[in-house]
């Protein structure tokens, strides 16, 4: 009895390992079967990678213009969110958890969320925000009053859409991920798609300390269409610069203005274009440990016949990298 116990013990850790051996060989196939043009880009060497990464976003907005005959300017911005956070990647299964400072003293009260997705053909920023921490000065006929943190609340969405056609020998991954090293510099044409939209609110808070003050919602949804290029230079065996634009040209619109309950549409855009930047600088210390930085910027500039919006939003990363 004790022998056959110990059978089925050493059957059953064989089993298990005969499992873990086909899961890796399957994960190892499809991690080396290459999309790309291996002369020009190639999958690092490792099982796994281990990543650490420090963030910081922000949004700031700009609007000047007349309505009912009264000039008013308006630079506004959102409180800077910083996060840390700790990746690992498994023959190309990621996972990540990030901490935010602000966050754990209860400085940063904010919400943000950002996925990023990219792949050979197809690549994908989005961020959603939600801040109570706009704040700026407002200037014009009537003079110049200060829109305090807390006394507006601003909800905005932004999603950038790519298609790369060079998707043989260029590579998005190689410069924000690291999930595939440039071997030789490359560039594509881009098409692609961006949408903006969101809205920002008054508070009661700006009621209590200006009881004069109107109550406001401005509303914007912007689709737009076009087209850019990206490339990625490679110096020597350890850079990697990348540089990326893609303006688009907004085809559709739901812009509008509630003020005190009355709601006014906006009028016919002159000049209507969200542009999509994006750059990353990569150093490959050794085929092992890696460090860089990345940006990403959305940029809208909405123009009508008597008011001029412009909205900035960008995301800054360094990180430190080693593969096992």
């Amino acid at each position: 009895m004790l022998l056959a116990m110990a059978s089925n013990v050493i059957a059953q850790k064989l089993t298990q390992a005969e499992r873990r051996a086909r899961l890796d060989s399957v994960l190892t196939a499809r991690y080396f079967r290459s999309p790309y043009d291996t002369n020009y880009v190639i999958r690092p060497e490792g099982k796994l990678t281990l990543k650490v990464r420090f963030n910081q976003t922000g949004n700031d907005f700009h609007a000047k213009g007349t309505v009912n005959d009264i000039y008013s300017k308006a630079d506004l911005k959102t409180s800077h969110k910083t996060t840390m956070s700790i990746g690992a990647s498994y023959r190309g299964i990621s996972a990540a958890v990030a901490v935010n400072p602000g966050k754990l003293k209860g400085i940063y009260k904010d919400y943000e969320f950002n996925l990023n997705y990219y792949s050979s053909r197809l690549s994908l920023d989005l961020s959603y925000q939600r801040s109570e921490t706009l704040a700026g000065d407002i200037t014009g006929d009537r003079g110049e009053q200060r829109l305090e943190s807390g006394e507006a609340t601003l909800k905005v969405l932004n999603i950038a859409g790519y298609y790369t056609f060079n998707h043989r020998r260029f590579s998005y991954p190689a410069a924000f991920t690291q999930s595939y090293i440039q071997r030789r510099s490359a560039g594509s044409w881009l098409a692609g798609i961006s949408y903006q939209g969101g809205s920002i609110r008054t508070t009661d808070d700006l009621k209590l300390r200006s009881p004069e003050a109107p109550d406001v919602r401005v509303y914007i949804g912007h689709f737009g269409i076009g087209g850019g290029y990206g490339y990625n230079w490679v110096l020597g065996k350890k850079w990697l610069l990348h540089l990326s634009l893609l303006p688009t040209f907004v085809v559709y619109n739901r812009n509008n203005m509630t003020v005190n309950g009355e709601r006014k549409e906006a009028q016919h855009m002159r000049f209507n274009m969200i542009f999509n930047e994006r750059a990353a600088i990569v150093y490959n210390i050794s085929p092992r440990y890696f460090l860089g930085t990345t940006a990403v910027v959305n940029n809208s500039l909405i123009k009508d016949d008597n008011v001029t919006v412009n909205q900035n939003k960008w995301r800054a990363r360094a990180f430190f990298g080693m593969r096992l």
